[in-house]
């Protein structure tokens, strides 16, 4: 399928190796950290070294909104990374004229603001419609789809998650997998908090879920989060589901983030009966295409975030995809399957940036709905 050799998503990657890099900068100093930062802000100021002062108190400024997000229970990482990019963010900004230089650092206070403290708080619920002639005419299933929770500590977040799953009352619920941060994979606290959510979620026809990215499902947090739970982890196997007279068939497959062998396993499942309306439940788009030739009609997954900080007209900046961009978030149809790549819940541990912009988190409610014959259609 592919002959890159290193996944995105594994250790390893240059992802893991950045953001596992970043927590050197954690155990800096705090004086000489901020030493630092007043060396950055005299690189635009070097000529007229007045506006140094003012401009590193921007920096010290970021530096203090992310050493406050734990105390208000908002995201959990630590606050030294984040504080040096948004520093080298802002570096380009300090070589305009004032008072330009100060009016763009206002706004990039402000940006910071909403990207680190409410963004990743407002949680949308996202509605699809899919029609399929293999439901037959009249019947339709609520599908809840979740996915890459990252739990570190409760938050308004998860709360308004339950919340919503509640009053949705969906017939179905399937999970995509990335339960923890990576930051938390070893955190009882963080096991306890995520199995009181999953223990939560309720549905008439089942809760079902797959395993995300190695490094953070490992086996030890799978076997110790989903013992004794209503939840069927599945793994090679297909669950049928009745819907009336018709039964959709739900295939989960854990993810290792080498598509070579995870889509071996995919293709050595027994053959899809063409009369079914097949979905597969996997944590990264990148099967999406093998799925698509083996005759798979919906596929939801996430893994990417939606790469959590997006660009107007540009989208993500980096999706942890071997496809890149091609299937970052939201809808795609590949031949006659559709694929969904949720934007997720939760955010990247570690020293990776508590940060969504122009991204965020969701839970995606579908309606697949049976007609009397013709084509699948979307809206």
């Amino acid at each position: 399928m592919t002959k890159k050799r290193r996944m995105p998503g594994v250790e390893g990657s240059s992802l893991e190796l950045l953001v596992s890099g970043g927590e050197r900068i954690q155990a800096i100093h705090g004086f000489s950290f901020a030493l630092i930062l007043l060396g950055i802000a005299w690189i635009p100021t070097r000529i007229t070294g007045l506006q140094v002062l003012p401009l590193w108190g921007f920096f010290l400024w970021d530096w203090s909104l992310m050493a406050a997000l734990p105390g208000l229970e908002i995201s959990f990482g630590p606050a030294k990374s984040p504080t040096l990019l948004l520093a080298l963010l802002r570096l380009p900004f300090g070589f305009f004229p004032s008072p330009w230089i100060w009016g763009f650092q206002a706004i990039g206070t402000m940006l910071i603001l909403y990207a680190f403290f409410i963004e990743p708080q407002r949680l949308v619920v996202t509605e699809q419609l899919l029609q399929t002639d293999k439901l037959g005419s009249g019947n339709q299933i609520r599908i809840l789809h979740i996915g890459d929770l990252h739990l570190e500590r409760m938050t308004q977040r998860e709360r308004k998650v339950m919340e919503r799953i509640k009053s949705l009352r969906p017939d179905l619920i399937l999970f995509s997998g990335d339960i923890l941060s990576y930051s938390t994979v070893e955190d009882e606290e963080a096991r306890g908090l995520a199995r009181s959510i999953l223990g939560s979620l309720q549905a008439p026809l089942g809760v079902y879920a797959v395993a995300g990215s190695p490094p953070v499902d490992t086996s030890q947090v799978l076997d110790a989060i989903y013992h004794d739970m209503k939840i069927e982890l599945l793994d090679g196997w297909t669950v049928e589901i009745a819907i009336q007279d018709r039964v959709v068939n739900i295939t989960g497959l854990a993810c290792t983030h080498d598509m070579n062998k995870d889509g071996a396993r995919l293709e050595a499942l027994p053959k899809l009966d063409p009369s079914r309306f097949q979905i597969l439940l996997f944590h990264s788009p990148d099967l999406g295409p093998h799925a698509a030739g083996l005759g798979y009609d919906l596929q939801l997954s996430g893994h990417t975030h939606g790469g959590q900080v997006r660009l107007p007209f540009f989208g993500a900046l980096y999706t942890s995809s071997i496809f890149g961009k091609r299937f970052e978030a939201g809808r795609y149809v590949i031949d006659q399957m559709t694929l969904y790549v949720t934007r997720g819940l939760g955010l990247e541990g570690k020293a990776a940036p508590r940060v969504r912009f122009l991204c965020p988190p969701e839970i995606v409610l579908w309606r697949l709905i049976g007609e009397s014959g013709g084509d699948v259609t979307t809206d």
